[in-house]
């Protein structure tokens, strides 16, 4: 039997690193559905594939291997063999990866991949769609929120202490296609389940996100 753990929200609102942290403190496997499709957006970057050509991308879809491991605390993530755990933040990434997971076919086999990757392990997963489409019947779900301007600063913030070069201006106009994107998606669209519990992380430290969570975990769980 697996405990599922299912969290979703837009961008920026640091879906990511609680699920790092949790997944740490309460040994949970985590599960990065985001860098499915990062994977995705990377294979097609590095072998000349448009983003619109749908066709050429599906075809390629039995080319992309992808793996996750737990190394030395922290996930690291495999293409083909080839960890790209760093690969797959930069913003040419970023730029195409909703319009890539926008492909129903890349949707279908990316969920056949997130859903083997938890097979029989107490996970931890965070996404656009996980509540509501990859496990509908998680023993939690979570939805977490928080204001555009406040979810762009964070990236920003990210972005720069990486040595990206980008405007918050570029940051913010990103976060809001991307909004518009996934919450149109014909598959997955980003929405909140009926029975997720709504957290707004917007005026909340990390620390005080990772408390209110590990409460509604350990209740659910049963400690």
């Amino acid at each position: 039997m697996s405990f599922i753990v299912a969290i979703d929200g837009p961008a920026g609102t640091g879906k990511g690193t609680i699920t790092k942290l949790i997944s740490k403190e309460m040994g949970l496997v985590n599960i990065d559905t985001g860098a499915t499709y990062r994977c995705v957006a990377l294979y097609c970057i590095e072998n000349n594939i448009n983003v619109a050509d749908t066709e050429k991308i599906i075809d390629n879809l039995p080319n992309i291997n992808i793996d996750m491991k737990n190394e030395n605390g922290e996930q690291t993530v495999y293409l083909n063999g080839e960890d790209v755990t760093s690969k797959i933040r930069t913003p040419e990434v970023t730029k195409i990866v909703s319009e890539v997971s926008s492909i129903k076919e890349v949707r279908f086999a990316m969920v056949d991949v997130q859903r083997n990757l938890a097979l029989g392990k107490d996970v931890i997963m965070e996404g656009r769609d996980i509540t509501t489409y990859v496990f509908p019947n998680a023993d939690v779900k979570i939805y977490m929120d928080a204001d555009e301007v406040e979810r762009a600063n964070r990236r920003y913030k990210e972005m720069q202490e990486k040595g990206m070069e980008i405007t918050f201006e570029e940051v913010l106009e990103n976060i809001q296609k991307r909004d518009k994107n996934d919450k149109e998606k014909e598959i997955g669209a980003l929405k909140i389940a009926e029975d997720a519990i709504y957290v707004d992380t917007t005026k909340l430290t990390i620390e005080e996100v990772k408390e209110k969570i590990k409460g509604i975990i350990e209740e659910k769980r049963g400690k």
